[in-house]
């Protein structure tokens, strides 16, 4: 009443059934948290109407102890039926459990190692790893995880036997390796293991001399509360991690992270204010160096990608489906996972704003993608769109899209 608008207008202006609408107007229904961001966009609320929906209670993983590169045991299961186990291992635990297996070995003896052979190791794992990260793109993570969990444990053992140039940087690559298996494990729908892994990462980069990865331990905890739609508690994480004292990167990628906190909270002008930031700070390249890259490496434009997501939480769905279009065109084909994870966001915002033929047929071309990499972050994404699409059950392209859609978003990631 206050905008001057009708039911039917705002009904048009949302995308919801005027039905619908009464409903809730009349309090027989309770608005969903998609229908107070359309709302709080279409009559300029500043996030009020936001507000005054519940967010589900965030069940955040207490922040990891830290503790030395040496405080445990790895024990990894592998079966033949393709499922496996990893499980870290107090000493003593070790001790009294005992170990039988087909196998058995020793690595580092008394000796030191040759100064050449740390730096060959050095070097192939720095090319390993990048392959690694490729590979991520197209399957699920069980397939990478052993390969990636046994690499962590051969840099962190032989750092022990090297001189401490090159162990410093065998335990930053360390690091690197266990930062991106927490990415994986958080895939998998397992958001503790995730930040047990991240703090893996801290503690290795630490050993080696580098704090600086603790901050960036901030921003990944501030993604497992950003889905679980904690506005206050994404913001909060994701400023701890702005310290004039890190790199640029990292503070760059805490900016990204807050404007995301801000735009789930509908606070559209501090969500700006924290890309602007963010884009200021990425673009700053006086820290760089030859190790690999923290944070996503298969966005062309992270800033770019990660504003017109938030458009989209700030209930802005056309504007959020035309950023992510242009956004999408310039990630490589054959990063399958960065294209299925945007790629259904996009499909979200268009369904959103009343765009369902079309939306379906992104989201037809994405399943094939959706299967392969097995992402519990993304089935989040789908459960939202199947939602959205449940609206509409006499769309033809509905109706062909519904069965295999709701197979994907029941499916288990782990």
């Amino acid at each position: 009443m206050d905008a001057g608008l009708s039911l039917t207008a705002l009904s048009s202006a949302v995308h919801y059934s005027k039905a619908q609408l009464s409903k809730v107007e009349r309090g027989i229904k309770a608005p969903s948290r998609d229908l107070a961001r359309l709302c709080d966009a279409a009559l300029r609320a500043g996030g009020a109407l936001i507000a005054l929906v519940a967010a589900p209670a965030s069940a955040v993983p207490q922040e990891p102890a830290p503790g030395g590169i040496d405080e445990e045991e790895w024990t990894m299961q592998l079966s033949p039926d393709g499922s496996g186990s990893f499980e870290p291992l107090g000493r003593r635990q070790v001790v009294g459990v005992g170990a039988a297996s087909l196998l058995r070995w020793r690595t580092g003896g008394q000796g030191p190692v040759p100064s050449a052979t740390g730096v060959g190791m050095l070097a192939a794992s720095r090319d390993l790893f990048t392959h690694y990260r490729k590979l991520g793109q197209s399957v699920e993570p069980g397939f990478l995880l052993p390969g990636l969990i046994a690499q962590t444990h051969t840099l962190r053992e032989l750092s022990a036997h090297v001189d401490s140039r090159t162990r410093r940087e065998l335990l930053a690559l360390g690091s690197r390796y266990a930062e991106y298996i927490g990415w994986l494990v958080q895939e998998t729908g397992d958001d503790a293991a995730a930040l047990w892994w991240t703090q893996r990462a801290v503690d290795l980069a630490a050993a080696g001399g580098d704090r600086a990865l603790a901050g960036y331990a901030l921003v990944r905890r501030a993604l497992v509360t950003l889905y679980q739609d904690d506005a206050e508690q994404t913001v909060a994480l994701a400023q701890r991690a702005r310290s004039g004292s890190l790199p640029s990167r990292i503070r760059g990628l805490a900016a990204q992270r807050q404007a995301q906190g801000h735009a789930l909270a509908g606070d559209h002008d501090a969500c700006q204010a924290a890309l602007d930031r963010a884009r200021e700070l990425l673009a700053d390249r006086s820290d760089a160096s030859d190790a690999p890259v923290i944070g996503s490496m298969h966005l062309p434009d992270s800033v770019g990608m990660v504003q017109g997501w938030c458009l989209y939480d700030l209930g802005r769905p056309r504007q959020a489906a035309e950023a992510l279009d242009r956004q999408l065109t310039q990630v490589s084909p054959h990063a399958m996972r960065t294209q299925v994870r945007y790629g259904v966001r996009r499909a979200l915002a268009y369904a959103a704003d009343g765009e369902i033929d079309h939306a379906c047929a992104l989201t037809a071309a994405l399943l094939d993608g959706v299967a392969a990499v097995r992402s519990a972050t993304v089935t989040i994404d789908l459960r939202r769109l199947a939602r959205v699409l449940a609206r509409h059950p006499q769309q033809a392209s509905v109706r062909q899209l519904s069965p295999r859609l709701a197979t994907l978003c029941r499916s288990t990631t782990s």
